[in-house]
């Protein structure tokens, strides 16, 4: 059994439609295939704009929710025959006349709440799949939609990015996937509570339905299909010498997906860990390639570090003070109050002395952090406990990472000394204890010479840079 994920860019229109499908039915015929599909690129946000638009009561509504119809009969059209189109675009139309009702809904409460927000969302990739279940037969491979908010994977009830019950998902992914005759074509993103109210599991979240439907099937791997060849060493929009990284372990993978790496969601480590399933990213546009391998046990690599990855929009806050040094607390209350603010910490840094703790947000939450702050630390402001509360903006983190990074003497030097020859100034430093990430932040105005200099210094062959 494998796993096949396509994302939105690989269906963005009907003559992708035909190639994914030819794809699919190409490998069905060599082992069994369980097909797990997004929305078509651009239909989320559509839909999103959709009924956000209702909630304001704005009938323009109505033109993006034609928009997506227009979208979907005319792929219909395009790839149907004549005797083969009926059934398909009554069906597709039944769909787009349910959302209507529910947008139109929406639009007389003024109202969109994050359950009510899940329902629209959902209809992507139910029309997605509903397409695609019908085209297979068209290439002689029988087909069934399924609808993983139709009980398929069961969650918590927290909309917008609930989180998976995996016992419950997997008994029944089992108990309605894999007695199915022919391939299967699976929803991605949505799910449903245990009773039966669909949910999220957050934006890209397709690629995380295609490791809990692998883990649940116990598939011998979950390839996941999107636009480019794999994973690569760095962003290639700012490094043109950088290549598809052959090989990743597990830990390698979640670190570059968590710190931008966009191939792959990070949630989709999850399952595959747990279940040991290899994960293949591939590219629809060229499936020739040998794509990215991400495994428990992978060859060693020959580079010091595997690859860089970096966050864009981030801010700082620096919180300094003698007043901190060798007082119990301090640093948990900071953490406490941007906790229960439900803001997230990207990396924080510590100085040994106590006398400074620097938090790294995005930059879109970190205003809202920095006021709370001076707000919830007044008294200790006003007696100078505290001297300053600093926010500095238009930063980026950048993060080398690599299992060969562990155990490894003077990758810490080696780093700090290239960026200090080209001037590139460096406002806080994390390492964990694993060795395998270090990041850094710097001015968003540095961020491709820091690429650049790091990628030239770690990932491009010389003697130097192998990791011996």
């Amino acid at each position: 059994m494998k796993i096949m994920k396509f994302g939105g860019s690989s269906i963005a229109n009907s003559t992708l439609i035909e190639k994914v499908a030819r794809i699919v039915a190409g490998e069905s015929e060599k082992t069994g295939i369980c097909l797990v599909l997004s929305a078509m690129k651009g239909v989320t946000d559509l839909l999103i704009g959709c009924a956000r638009e209702a909630e304001n009561g704005k009938t323009c509504y109505k033109e993006t929710f034609n928009e997506i119809k227009k979208k979907h009969l005319d792929t219909v059209e395009t790839l149907f025959t004549q005797n083969k189109k009926k059934e398909i675009r009554e069906a597709v139309i039944w769909m787009l006349s349910e959302l209507e009702e529910i947008l139109h809904g929406i639009e007389l409460v003024r109202e969109c709440s994050a359950r009510s927000l899940d329902v629209v969302m959902s209809f992507g990739e139910k029309l997605s799949c509903r397409i695609m279940a019908s085209y297979l037969p068209v290439l002689g491979h029988e087909a069934v939609f399924i609808d993983a908010s139709d009980g398929v994977i069961i969650t918590d009830n927290v909309h917008g990015s609930a989180a998976v019950l995996f016992t419950q998902s997997y008994k029944a992914i089992l108990k309605r996937i894999k007695s199915v005759k022919g391939i299967p074509v699976v929803t991605g993103f949505i799910a449903s509570t245990s009773s039966g109210v669909v949910t999220t599991l957050g934006r890209n979240g397709s690629d995380y339905t295609a490791s809990i439907v692998g883990a649940g099937l116990d598939a011998d791997i979950i390839e996941i299909w999107t636009d480019v060849d794999g994973v690569l060493s760095a962003d290639p929009r700012y490094v043109k010498e950088a290549f598809v990284i052959p090989e990743l372990s597990y830990q390698e993978a979640m670190e570059l997906s968590y710190f931008g790496a966009k191939v792959i969601h990070p949630y989709t480590m999850i399952p595959a860990i747990e279940k040991k399933k290899n994960i293949l990213i591939k590219n629809t546009l060229n499936p020739e390639t040998k794509g990215t391998l991400i495994a428990d046990t992978v060859k060693r690599h020959s580079t010091c570090i595997t690859g860089i990855a970096c966050i864009d929009r981030i801010a700082i806050i620096n919180v300094e003070g003698c007043g901190m040094v060798g007082i119990p607390g301090i640093a948990a209350r900071i953490l406490g109050e941007i906790a229960a603010a439900h803001i997230n910490i990207i990396m924080i840094s510590q100085a040994s002395s106590e006398h400074s703790i620097c938090l790294a947000l995005k930059e879109n939450e970190a205003v809202k952090a920095h006021d709370l702050l001076n707000r919830a630390l007044a008294d200790e402001l006003a007696t100078k406990q505290i001297q300053n509360i600093d926010l500095l903006r238009d930063l980026v983190i950048i993060a080398v990472i690599g299992e060969n990074m562990r155990g490894t003497p003077g990758i810490s030097g080696r780093l700090f000394s290239a960026l200090g020859l080209k001037k590139i100034n460096v406002y806080a430093i994390a390492q964990g204890s694993s060795e395998r990430n270090i990041s850094f932040v710097t001015g968003s105005g540095d961020k491709e010479q820091a690429l650049l200099t790091l990628h030239h210094a770690f990932l491009e062959v010389s003697p130097e840079n192998t990791s011996g």
